[in-house]
C-alpha cells in the first residue's frame, strides 16, 4: 500500500494519503486540540450521472433521474435493520448527502471512533434492496420532492438552470421527479451501485481527534475487494449560448427572489477546471463581492440586501457563475452587473483589488483547516479533483491578474447569461 505524507510549509500543516490496493484513496488528518472526529466516505457519483457504461461495454445504460439520491437513502437499510442503529450504539451522529456530482456518507463522534468508522464502512459497502423496500421509499422521496417544490430558493435555481441547459441532467432536481423515481427498481439500484460504488471511484477522508494507525487497522479489516472499473459517462452536448434569457414564476414570497447566471464551458482536465473555478471566484469578488463598489452601490440603493451572494456553481460537465438574492427590482441588478462586467473589461483589473480578492479566498481555504468538518470536506474535494489540498492552495497562489482578465473575456458573454425570478403572487 502506497503511503505519502503531504505537507505545506505555507500552511504549517500535513496529512496522510494512502493508495489502498482496493483502489480507495484514504486521507487522514489528525488535528491536535480537537475533541471531535469526522469521517467522510464519498463516491464520484451524483444526480447528473444518468447515462454511463463500464469501459468495454457496447452500449450506454440510461437510468431515471434521481436514482443517485434514491440509492443514498436505500443504503441506510440492510437485512439487519437501519444503519442509524449502528451509530446510535456508538453515540455518533451520522448523515449523508447527494449533490449533482457526488454522494457522501458521514459521521461525527467524540468517543468510540473505531466502532463508528467500522459502522460507516460496513453499511456503505453492503447494499440491500428489495421490491418492498424500494416501493416504500417512493412515498418518502416523493414527499421530499414536493417539499422542495415549495421552496422559492430551490425553484428559482432550477428555473435558471432550465434557461441555461437544454440536455444536461443538471437542470433536473437532484431527487428527480415523482414520475422518474416511480421507474426505479432494485435491479437498477444494484447496477448503479456496482458501477459507481467501486472503491476505485471513492475517497475516505477523516479529520479531527483520532489515531491514524487505529483508523488504518479498522479500514484494512473492513474493506471489501472490488475489481477495478473504468466509468465512461455520456457527454451532454450543449450550445454555448443560453437557451432563453428570462424565466419567471409566482410563489408565496414577500419579496422577489432571483438568480442571474452565466453559463460557462468547463476547462478540459480536472486540474485546469479547478483553476478555472478559482479564477471565477476571484472575478465574482471583483465584480460584485461584499467589498466591491458595485455591491456597496446596490446596497445603498436598496436594490440588494444581505441575502445577496455569489457562487461558482460547478461540477462534472457544468459550470455557472451565479449571482442572486432578494430584490424589489431584479432587472436593475441585472443591468448593474452587466455594466460592471463591461466596465471591468474596458478599464482592466487593478492589481491591488485583485490581491485583496485572492487573499479573501485564500483566507477561507486556510480557515477550512481549522474546522474538523470543513477539513475532511476540503481534502476529499481536492482528491476528487485529482490533486492534493495543498496543491490546490498553490494553484490559487499562482493565479495572476492576467489570468483573471482572460477569464473575464472568455466566460462573461451576455449571450450566455439568463435570469430567473420568483415574484409574489398577484
Amino acid at each position: 500500500m502506497d503511503k505519502e505524507i503531504l505537507s505545506s510549509e505555507r500552511l504549517k500543516a500535513s496529512y496522510i494519503r494512502y493508495r489502498h490496493p482496493s483502489g480507495l484513496s484514504i486521507l487522514l488528518y489528525p488535528m491536535e486540540g480537537f475533541s471531535t472526529a469526522y469521517g467522510l466516505f464519498g463516491t464520484n457519483y451524483g444526480s447528473v450521472d444518468t447515462c454511463f457504461r463500464k469501459k468495454g461495454d457496447p452500449a450506454f445504460t440510461e437510468v431515471p433521474a434521481g436514482i443517485a439520491h434514491y440509492l443514498e437513502h436505500k443504503l441506510f437499510e440492510s437485512e439487519d435493520g437501519d444503519a442509524f442503529k449502528l451509530f446510535a450504539a456508538t453515540g455518533a451522529e451520522a448523515n449523508a448527502y447527494t449533490s449533482f456530482d457526488r454522494t457522501c456518507y458521514l459521521f461525527s463522534c467524540t468517543s468510540k471512533f473505531e466502532e463508528s468508522l467500522k459502522a460507516l464502512l460496513t453499511f456503505v459497502q453492503h447494499p440491500y434492496f428489495t421490491e418492498e423496500t424500494v416501493r416504500k421509499e417512493q412515498g418518502i422521496i416523493g414527499q421530499e420532492i414536493r417539499m422542495y417544490q415549495d421552496s422559492p430558493g430551490w425553484r428559482v435555481l432550477f428555473e435558471l438552470l432550465s434557461c441555461l441547459y437544454e440536455h444536461s441532467p443538471v437542470k433536473i432536481d437532484i431527487a428527480g421527479t415523482e414520475e422518474s423515481i416511480a421507474q426505479i427498481t432494485p435491479e437498477l439500484l444494484y447496477t448503479c451501485y456496482d458501477v459507481f460504488y467501486n472503491l476505485n471511484n471513492m475517497v475516505l477522508a477523516i479529520a479531527g481527534n483520532f489515531d491514524p494507525d487505529a483508523a488504518m487497522q479498522v479500514i484494512e479489516q473492513n474493506l471489501r475487494d472490488t475489481p477495478p472499473v473504468e466509468i465512461e459517462r455520456a457527454p451532454y452536448n450543449e450550445r454555448r449560448e443560453a437557451i432563453k434569457s428570462r424565466a419567471e414564476i409566482q410563489m408565496d414570497v414577500s419579496l422577489p427572489q432571483f438568480y442571474i447566471g452565466f453559463k460557462q464551458r468547463p476547462a478540459e482536465g480536472e486540474s485546469a477546471f479547478l483553476r478555472q473555478q478559482f479564477e471565477l471566484e476571484i472575478l465574482h469578488e471583483l465584480l460584485i463581492g461584499s467589498t466591491s463598489s458595485c455591491y456597496e452601490k446596490l446596497l445603498r440603493q436598496e436594490l440588494i440586501s444581505a441575502s445577496f451572494g455569489t457562487e461558482v456553481f460547478a461540477g462534472r460537465g457544468f459550470l455557472v457563475s451565479l449571482f442572486g438574492g432578494d430584490s424589489e427590482n431584479p432587472e436593475a441588478v441585472w443591468d448593474a452587473l452587466m455594466k460592471e462586467v463591461q466596465r471591468l473589461k474596458k478599464e482592466g483589473i487593478q492589481e491591488e483589488d485583485f490581491h485583496a480578492c485572492k487573499n479573501a479566498i485564500y483566507g477561507r481555504m486556510v480557515r477550512a483547516l481549522r474546522d474538523v468538518e470543513d477539513s475532511a470536506t476540503a481534502l476529499l474535494s481536492a482528491e476528487m479533483a485529482g490533486i492534493s489540498f495543498f496543491d490546490s492552495v498553490q494553484m490559487l497562489a499562482d493565479i495572476t491578474p492576467a489570468d483573471v482578465a482572460r477569464r473575464l473575456e472568455t466566460d462573461f458573454d451576455p449571450d450566455t447569461a439568463a435570469m430567473a425570478v420568483v415574484r409574489p403572487r398577484g
